[in-house]
């Protein structure tokens, strides 16, 4: 009876090791997935920050074309949020895309982009631009400051024809350096607010391997050609040596059988 019991009561133990086990299982894939993932970055507590991602994405040869012109396209419709394509590079075999995107594309553009494939190496960096912006809010608030009190002076009645040119000018001096700082902190603004991120496609081991015996057996006959030609042009610079050598040889010949005659 003691026995009995014992089983009944490890029972429900059993079951809910077994629950664990299923969850834990459960989760694995998950965790494995959002750890292989790249999210996008954004300053917080008032932090400036701007953030890159650089991102090696491996895939089969035959996918790296076509996954390179989805992620154009996808930034071009902004399918994934506000994009802009700043730089495309294509190899032999490789290919490389960089995007300034808003942080919430991020982790969707490169789940689309590694596809089928893995996520190699991924490095994130950020700059902080406190001093930038802080340095360009200072100059358009003294440049602001120039212009109202310039604008003040020019609406004297006591002003100068001759006064009124030179403040003429000025005003419109000062007025294109706030337009060149407006664009510097637009700039700024636009670093803050999205992400700059690369993709790089490259084959994995396995298809490089066999684009490498590929292009050895489509390169065999230009190999054997260049081969043959080289082999023919250090020929011909070991030919007059050659033509040369051969009379030398048979005088020496010569020589040698008419010397062992004398001695025989």
């Amino acid at each position: 009876m003691r026995h009995l019991a014992g089983k009944l009561a490890s029972k429900p133990r059993i079951y809910w090791l077994l629950l664990a086990s299923f969850a834990l299982s459960g989760c694995g894939p998950s965790e494995r997935s959002s750890s292989a993932s790249l999210a996008g970055e954004q300053g917080r507590g008032g932090a400036m920050l701007a953030y890159e991602h650089d991102v090696q994405l491996k895939l089969p040869e035959p996918q790296i074309v076509p996954r390179l012109q989805a992620s154009r396209e996808a930034c071009e419709t902004a399918k994934f949020g506000a994009c802009n394509v700043l730089r495309i590079e294509q190899g032999a075999g490789r290919a490389e895309i960089t995007l300034r995107i808003v942080p919430a594309g991020i982790e969707p553009l490169v789940a689309m982009a590694a596809e089928g494939g893995e996520l190699g190496q991924r490095i994130t960096t950020a700059e902080d631009l406190a001093d930038a912006v802080d340095n360009t809010r200072r100059q358009q608030e003294r440049l602001k400051a120039q212009q109202q009190r310039l604008d003040e002076l020019a609406s004297r009645r006591d002003i100068s024809v001759s006064d009124l040119v030179v403040l003429s000018k000025e005003q419109a001096s000062i007025e294109n350096d706030l337009q060149a700082l407006a664009q510097v902190a637009a700039g700024h603004q636009r670093r803050l607010d999205t992400n700059r991120i690369t993709l790089s496609f490259e084959p994995t081991a396995a298809s490089n391997r066999a684009s490498n015996l590929n292009r050895a057996f489509s390169n065999l006959l230009d190999n054997l050609a260049d081969g043959a030609v080289d082999a023919l042009e250090k020929g011909s610079y070991v030919l007059p040596f050659l033509i040369l050598a051969f009379p030398l040889l048979m005088l020496w010949v010569w020589l040698w059988r008419k010397f062992v005659r004398r001695r025989t």
